[in-house]
């Protein structure tokens, strides 16, 4: 969770600001438009339903697990400012790596809620290109059961490479 939330503080932030600040609104909609285009949609209705007062749990129906995560750190930062994630924070990759794994694991299992993620998780990282879209191709080859550390980190920086490993490390684990 504090890795998804280092990655998405920003949206966190805007989020609650608008709450507070409706003069910020049209900053925040091209925000929610470019997520809606990258398909962030769920997640986009549940910000405009803050966005227009909800503020219970039924807001949080449908997400997957990091739209949620998002979306409680929205809401917790709404009662209480003091809850809102570090904007400094950066997520790191070495513990990116166990949550990773698992998720692999789950869709060798056929498990559609992990390959649904993998594949939403695989889209943002094409996009992102570099180390990210080599990883993306690397997750997807260890779905199918790729287990060659070379072969998979082929291409990617020393600290994509290190990634890699650790993932594999934690999927021979399980």
């Amino acid at each position: 969770d504090q890795q998804i939330l280092a990655a998405h503080a920003g949206l966190v932030h805007a989020v609650v600001k608008t709450c507070h600040n409706r003069d910020l609104l049209p900053q925040l909609e091209q925000v929610l438009k470019l997520s809606e285009e990258n398909g962030w949609n769920r997640l986009v209705a549940s910000i405009r339903r803050i966005l227009g007062g909800q503020r219970d749990i039924s807001v949080l129906q449908d997400l997957d697990e990091e739209d949620r995560v998002i979306t409680e750190a929205i809401l917790r930062g709404l009662q209480n400012p003091e809850t809102l994630p570090d904007l400094d924070a950066t997520p790191d990759p070495e513990h990116a790596a166990p949550g990773l794994a698992s998720m692999v694991a789950a869709a060798r299992r056929g498990n559609v809620e992990a390959l649904r993620a993998l594949a939403d998780m695989a889209t943002q990282m094409r996009d992102a290109g570099g180390d990210m879209a080599r990883l993306a191709s690397a997750l997807s080859q260890m779905e199918q059961g790729e287990d060659d550390v070379e072969k998979l980190a082929r291409g990617m920086s020393p600290a994509g490479l290190k990634l890699v490993e650790t993932i594999v490390e934690e999927l021979k684990k399980t």
